[in-house]
């Protein structure tokens, strides 16, 4: 099974992102992460949605949101023709005598912290799925509080635009 991030434009209406959903449910696709939000056109809106699967199922989802009337247009960013992000939002537990070890690991990892307590520190960083996972890895010995993950987003390298 590959991962497959697929770029859709869909219409910026009520219920599209409920009747998407729907149709992954209706079918048994499983979506490994979604991200949406609006486009440079406020009538437009963009979602960036992972799955897994071989190449036949890849066709299959393509194809019935196609068939959607709210989507526009569906394509599978493709690695190396692609750049992809995603944010994390971190709480880790971070006493006085791990806090400088914490936070040299931050830097490396070019994150920011975004808040201080005695006994915590909240980070924010970006970066691909191997970067993200390799910090979370990083921070589990220190003891992480909360998490959460956005999900990828991403764009086409170069001068190449889904609208084309």
């Amino acid at each position: 099974m590959h991962r497959h991030v697929l770029s859709v434009l869909v219409e910026n209406n009520s219920g599209v992102l409920s009747r998407i959903a729907g149709l992954f449910s209706r079918r048994g696709y499983n979506i490994d992460s979604l991200s949406v939000g609006e486009t440079e056109n406020k009538e437009v809106s963009r979602m960036t949605i992972t799955v897994s699967g071989d190449d036949y199922t890849l066709e299959q989802i393509k194809k019935q949101l196609n068939k959607l009337i709210n989507v526009i247009k569906v394509i599978e960013l493709k690695p190396g023709q692609s750049v992809y992000r995603e944010l994390i939002l971190l709480k880790v537990h971070a006493p006085l005598k791990n806090r400088a070890a914490i936070i040299e690991t931050i830097n490396i990892f070019r994150g920011k912290i975004i808040d201080v307590s005695s006994e915590t520190l909240s980070v924010e960083l970006t970066g691909d799925f191997g970067k993200i996972s390799a910090f979370t890895e990083l921070m589990t010995p220190y003891g992480i509080i909360e998490l959460v993950r956005t999900g990828f987003t991403g764009l086409q390298r170069g001068t190449t635009q889904i609208s084309e």
